[in-house]
């Protein structure tokens, strides 16, 4: 066990040590606010809300202050989830991917305005084949990953780079990450079920990498597929997959679910504690 055991590289700052729980918001549809969200979490009683900064809680229509005002009044941690949809870290274009570069720093000065310790990064491009390589769009994407955790650094929130479905970067890419960068990653069960990963190989995968590893997101599904159902009505096993979470870890672990009914967080919260 090379990593699980030493700890979690990312949590030096967030709080103590040991697993905290929180949820992945769905305030980007506008359904759901940012307020609503971080009051809903702490009512369930999770340590952090991850805040989905696209769409209608993108960084221009955040007050800061007041995000951070009304997580300390709740006793809620934060994390947030950086914008990919429209931004192009990797484009080959360097205007466009410097602009998109710009743009995620600034997305990280609102990270740590609101007190946000962490921040998920998609480490994609849709420049892809036939017009673009691999060869032409990876090096940028790690130039992009190395500038922005530099800069996170900075500004006191850790930048995790999460595993992609099928296209850059993949789990089976990652080594590539951890030889090159010195990022922490968020690691995506439905993402690594997407590429070909059982309960059993996310188990060695978190019990090799856990001391790179700050950041976990429980994504289930029915299949291997990018679902998102509530955590345990899936057909992921939960208990093998994060069995390396239960000895020794210490990070976050965020319940990805697709629903704006609280409901279902409570019960996802509740089959992950029973799992952790």
């Amino acid at each position: 066990m090379s990593g699980v055991g030493s700890g979690d590289v990312g949590d030096s700052s967030g709080g103590g040590h040991g697993v905290r729980t929180g949820f992945v918001t769905q305030t980007h549809t506008g359904d759901v606010s940012w307020r609503e969200a971080i009051e809903e979490g702490a009512n369930l009683n999770f340590d952090f809300a991850e805040l989905y900064m696209d769409g209608a809680t993108e960084r221009t229509k955040l007050d800061p202050e007041a995000v951070r005002s009304v997580a300390d009044g709740e006793d809620i941690d934060l994390l947030v989830h950086l914008p990919f949809v429209d931004v192009e870290i990797g484009s080959p274009r360097e205007g466009i991917r410097e602009a998109s570069r710009e743009e995620q720093k600034a997305c990280i000065e609102t990270a740590a305005a609101m007190g946000a310790e962490k921040a998920v990064l998609h480490a994609s491009s849709h420049a892809t084949p036939p017009e673009w390589t691999r060869e032409d769009v990876e090096p940028h994407l790690l130039a992009a990953i190395r500038e922005l955790d530099a800069f996170g650094e900075e500004h006191g929130v850790k930048v995790c780079v999460e595993n992609l479905p099928g296209i850059l970067f993949t789990v089976h890419d990652f080594d590539r990450i951890f030889a090159e960068t010195n990022a922490a990653m968020t690691f995506d069960t439905g993402h690594a079920r997407v590429d070909g990963m059982d309960a059993e190989d996310m188990e060695s995968f978190l019990t090799e990498h856990g001391d790179r590893i700050s950041h976990i997101h429980v994504n289930d599904a029915r299949g291997p597929s990018d679902e998102h159902v509530p955590t345990g009505s899936g057909t992921l096993d939960l208990e093998t997959a994060l069995a390396p979470v239960r000895d020794g870890w210490s990070g976050t672990v965020s319940v990805e679910v697709y629903s704006f009914d609280f409901d279902y967080l409570e019960l996802s919260k509740r089959k992950l504690d029973e799992a952790l």
